[in-house]
């Protein structure tokens, strides 16, 4: 299989170069291949002759994204319609990534692959616009959503809870957002186990279980053997440009019904860790 992967230099791109072994993979970064650029991926595609195209590039600064609008849609909406555009004249599959944030967090029960998009923040916009470009496009496409990425070799949430938990003896961690924590290393397996399966359609891709971020820093500093102190705090008093979904659990019906299982979040926390202090 004949694999071309943009956004290949991103936490979720490094991963995926990491793991896919067995195929002809070109990864390709946004220094190379500006998704931008729709004549830059027509060529690019033509070279290179992908049976399926993984796009992992975006501008994921969810709070960048309020300030830099024209930037997030022509990123996130826009390239993702060049790619696809230059995916379909070659007849090649499409995997994109997009997020819970296409949900505006008021369910209370897990969000399923085919409920409502209702979202409330720019970034969320630019990920729900281009599935459904995405989708009038390429019907056969396959449109990955997954949530709260974390791994080794960039910026996350583990990441910055253990330097800052290095230096401080407590830390303050909103308790009033729920979702699922996903490791790169386990989304990446996933991916590549749809690829095989030529899957389709809209897919929840996260691992196992949920959490609130104060839930998810009291595991990584205990699990780290740290003694600082995590605090629940509410998501008013830890006001950001952006609002988050309260609530952003996501169904692994339809990548169960694929024959595709995830490790618990709790189980790749104990992964990442190894990783990091590997």
């Amino acid at each position: 299989m004949r694999v071309t992967v943009f956004g290949a230099t991103g936490l979720l791109g490094h991963a995926l170069m990491r793991e896919w072994s067995g195929h002809a993979v070109t990864g390709l970064g946004s220094q190379e291949a500006d998704i931008r650029d729709a004549k830059r991926m027509q060529q690019i595609v033509r070279e290179t002759k992908p049976e399926w195209i993984v796009l992992s590039a975006a501008y994921t600064d969810v709070d960048g994204c309020e300030s830099n609008r024209d930037l997030a849609f022509g990123v996130n909406r826009d390239g993702a319609v060049n790619v696809a555009k230059a995916a379909r004249e070659v007849g090649a599959r499409l995997l994109f990534l997009s997020s819970d944030y296409v949900f505006d967090g008021e369910k209370t029960t897990p969000y399923e692959a085919e409920d409502e998009r209702n979202p409330q923040s720019v970034y969320g916009r630019t990920k729900a616009e281009a599935e459904i470009r995405l989708l009038e496009l390429m019907p056969a496409c396959c449109i990955v959503r997954t949530s709260w990425l974390f791994g080794v070799g960039g910026k996350c949430f583990p990441d910055t809870i253990l330097k800052l938990a290095a230096n401080r003896p407590a830390l303050d961690v909103v308790n009033d957002q729920r979702g699922c924590p996903t490791y790169v290393v386990d989304l990446a397996r996933g991916l590549i186990q749809l690829c095989k399966r030529k899957a389709n359609g809209i897919v929840h891709v996260t691992n196992a279980g949920d959490c609130t971020w104060f839930e998810f820093a009291q595991e990584i500093v205990r699990s780290a053997g740290l003694t600082t102190t995590v605090r629940p705090v509410s998501s008013a008093q830890m006001a950001r440009p952006a609002p988050r979904p309260a609530y952003s659990v996501l169904s692994p019906s339809r990548m169960q019904a694929l024959g595709i299982e995830m490790p618990s979040w709790q189980d790749a926390l104990q992964r990442y860790l190894q990783q990091r202090h590997g």
